[in-house]
C-alpha cells in the first residue's frame, strides 16, 4: 500500500433506474459507449478510469485542474452525444471532484479523498459538475471559471463538515457546453441592491428590481451572469468587490442602491472591474413613485440598455491590452465586430481573420459562426468578393452551423435577419427579426435592424422610432446608425431630416454622398447638390444608379425603388 494526494473524479448516471426500467438494453448499450468516451477524455488530460461499478466512473489525476478539465470535457461531450437521442433515453452524468489522500492498493484507491468526491458528486445537478472547496482553492486561479457557493455540507461518514462550489452557469444547472463557454465570456454579478430608506415595505421593490436586472441580462448570450441564488447570499452585507469577483471568478460587479424621499425615489448603479475596484460607469435615476412596477420596468431598461456595451468597452480594452496570440474567441469576436462595424474594406478582412481565429478556438461558438455569416455578408454587399458564389455558400454554411448550435441565441437570429434582408427575403427577414426582438429586446443591434427592415418594407414612419431607441440603447453606436436613420427618413419624404442624420457621419462614403446629393435634389438646393455628386464621383468615378446603388437597396414596394431612383437621377448622378 502507499499514500498519495490526488485528484479524485466521481461521476455516476442520474435517474439511471428510471432508465433501466424503460428499456434495459439501450441503456446499457449508451452506459456502454459513454463510459468508452469518457475513459478516452480522462487518458487525454492525464487521468485514468480506476474503477465502474454499475453506473458510477471513478478516476484519478495528478492535478486538480486536469481534473475540472476532464469533467468539463466529458459534459460537453455527453452533451452532445445526448442531443442526437430522444430527450427520454439522454443519460446525464453528475460529476463530483475532490482533491485529497488516497491508499492505493494493486491499482485501486481508498480513504476519504475518495469518499467525499462521491459525496460531492451527489450534490451535482444531472449534467453538471461540483467541486470540494479544496479543489476551488487550487483552480479558481488558473482557470476563469465562476463558481456557485452551495455553503458547508455535513457528508455521510465524513467527520468534518465540506464546503461544496458548483460550476455556476447564470440561471440554469451547469452543463458542459456552457461551462466551457464560461471562460470566454465576460462574467458578471449583480448584487442585491441595498435599502437606503429603511422601510421594510420597500424590500419587495429592491429585490424585484435586482431579480429582473439579472434575468435581462441573462437575455446577453454574450455575457455570463451569476445566478440569483449566489447573488441573494450577499443580501445585507458589507461587501469587499475584490473577495467577491476572486471566489466568484467573475470580471465585473454590478452594486446599487435605492432611497425613497416621500414620493421621489433615487436610484443609484455602479459598474465595477471586480480585478481592480475601479469603477468603469456609474448612474443616478431620480423619479416619480406614482406607479412602482412601471418604475421597476423603467430602470431596468435603463440599466440593461447601458451595461452591456459598458462591459463589451471594458472587455475590448482588456482585449487591446493583450498579444493577438492570446486572445480568447470572445475577444476575438468582439474586435471582429468593432471592426465589421467601421464598413471599411480593408477593416472588414482584419474582421474576419479575427472570427476565423474565434472559431478554430471554439467550434461550437454560434455566435462567432453567426458574426463570419455577417462579415462575409458586409463583403457581398460591398462587392468585395472576388467569388460571389462561394459567399453565398459559406453564409449559407455558417448561418446553418450557427443555428444548429444555438437557436435562441439572439445574434444568431439577428443575423439570419440580415442576410434575408440581403437577398430580398422580406418574411424570413421578419420571421427571424421577431425573433430576434423576443429574445433580446434591449440589444441595440437588434432594435436598430427592427428600424432598418421596416424601411425597407415601406413603413419608415415606424421605423423611425425604433431607429431612435437603438441610439439610446447605445450612446456609442457606429455611424451606420445615422445612415439607418438617415434612409428611413428619406423614404418617408422627410429630406431636411435626412440630411440631418447624414451630416452626423464623420466620415461619408460615396453612398452617403448620394444620399445627400438626392436630398438636396428634391429640396430644389442645387449647389449643395452639386458639391455632394462630385464627391461621388470623385471617389468612385464609375458610380452609377444601375450598378453601384441599386444592388444595395432591398425595398419591397416598387414604389419606393422608384422614387429612390427618380432622387438620384434628379440629382444628376448617372443612371
Amino acid at each position: 500500500m502507499q499514500r498519495r494526494l490526488s485528484a479524485i473524479l466521481s461521476a455516476d448516471v442520474a435517474g439511471y433506474s428510471r432508465l433501466m426500467g424503460d428499456d434495459e438494453l439501450a441503456t446499457v448499450r449508451t452506459l456502454s459507449a459513454y463510459r468508452e468516451a469518457i475513459a478516452g477524455l480522462v487518458a487525454a488530460r492525464g487521468g485514468r478510469v480506476v474503477d465502474s461499478p454499475g453506473d458510477n466512473i471513478l478516476a484519478e489525476f495528478s492535478s486538480a485542474v486536469d481534473a475540472v478539465e476532464a469533467a468539463l470535457a466529458v459534459q460537453s461531450d455527453l452533451a452532445a452525444r445526448n442531443a442526437a437521442l430522444p430527450e427520454n433515453r439522454r443519460m446525464n452524468f453528475r460529476i463530483g471532484v475532490n482533491l485529497g489522500d488516497l491508499i492505493v492498493d494493486d491499482g485501486r484507491i481508498y480513504g476519504d479523498g475518495v469518499n467525499i468526491a462521491a459525496r460531492v458528486e451527489s450534490l451535482a445537478l444531472a449534467g453538471g459538475i461540483c467541486v470540494s472547496a479544496k479543489v476551488h482553492d487550487e483552480v479558481r486561479s488558473k482557470m476563469k471559471l465562476a463558481f456557485e457557493d452551495l455553503g458547508e455540507h455535513n457528508l455521510k461518514n465524513i467527520a468534518a463538515p465540506v464546503r461544496v462550489y458548483r460550476l455556476a452557469t447564470g440561471a440554469a444547472p451547469a452543463t458542459a457546453a456552457t461551462a466551457t463557454a464560461m471562460a470566454a465570456k465576460p462574467s458578471i454579478i449583480v448584487l442585491p441592491f441595498a435599502n437606503m430608506s429603511g422601510a421594510a415595505d420597500q424590500e419587495y421593490f429592491v429585490d424585484g428590481l435586482t431579480e429582473d436586472i439579472l434575468t435581462e441580462l441573462s437575455r446577453f448570450r454574450e455575457l455570463f451572469v451569476i445566478s440569483r441564488n449566489t447573488s441573494a447570499k450577499y443580501k445585507g452585507q458589507a461587501v469587499d468587490v475584490k473577495k467577491v469577483a476572486r471566489e466568484l471568478a467573475v470580471q465585473y460587479v454590478v452594486e446599487g442602491s435605492v432611497r425613497r424621499a416621500g414620493n421621489r425615489v433615487r436610484i443609484t448603479v455602479q459598474l465595477i472591474d471586480g480585478e481592480t475596484d475601479h469603477h468603469i460607469w456609474a448612474e443616478r435615476y431620480d423619479r416619480d413613485l406614482e406607479d412602482i412596477f412601471a418604475l421597476q420596468d423603467e430602470i431596468t431598461t435603463a440599466i440593461v440598455a447601458v451595461l452591456p456595451g459598458r462591459v463589451a468597452a471594458a472587455a475590448h480594452g482588456r482585449a487591446e491590452r493583450k498579444p493577438p496570440a492570446n486572445l480568447a474567441a470572445y475577444e476575438c469576436a468582439l474586435e471582429a465586430k468593432t471592426l465589421h462595424h467601421r464598413s471599411k474594406r480593408e477593416d472588414n478582412a482584419r474582421a474576419f481573420e479575427l472570427i476565423q481565429r474565434a472559431i478554430e478556438l471554439d467550434p461550437k461558438y454560434a455566435h462567432a459562426h453567426a458574426w463570419k455569416a455577417c462579415i462575409l455578408g458586409q463583403q457581398w454587399g460591398y462587392g468585395w468578393c472576388e467569388d460571389v458564389a462561394a459567399a453565398e455558400l459559406t453564409i449559407e454554411r455558417e448561418l446553418e452551423t450557427a443555428l444548429a448550435l444555438d437557436e435562441n441565441d439572439s445574434d444568431v437570429q439577428r443575423v439570419l435577419a440580415a442576410m434575408h434582408i440581403l437577398r430580398n427575403n422580406h418574411e424570413k427577414a421578419a420571421h427571424h427579426q421577431n425573433r430576434a426582438l423576443g429574445l433580446n429586446p434591449n440589444d441595440d443591434l437588434i432594435v436598430v435592424q427592427q428600424g432598418e427592415l421596416l424601411t425597407w418594407l415601406g413603413q419608415p414612419e415606424e421605423g423611425v422610432p425604433w431607429i431612435q431607441k437603438a441610439m439610446r440603447l447605445n450612446p456609442f453606436h457606429p455611424p451606420r446608425f445615422w445612415s439607418h436613420l438617415g434612409r428611413a427618413y428619406f423614404v418617408a419624404r422627410r429630406y431636411a431630416d435626412a440630411i440631418d442624420a447624414f451630416k452626423q457621419i464623420a466620415a461619408p462614403d460615396p453612398f452617403h454622398h448620394a444620399f445627400l446629393a438626392a436630398c438636396h435634389a428634391q429640396l430644389g438646393d442645387a449647389a449643395a447638390c452639386a458639391r455632394h455628386v462630385k464627391e461621388v464621383l470623385t471617389r468612385n468615378p464609375e458610380f452609377s444608379w444601375t450598378k453601384t446603388l441599386a444592388p444595395t437597396l432591398h425595398y419591397k414596394r416598387a414604389e419606393d425603388l422608384a422614387h429612390h431612383r427618380e432622387a438620384v437621377l434628379k440629382a444628376g448622378l448617372p443612371d
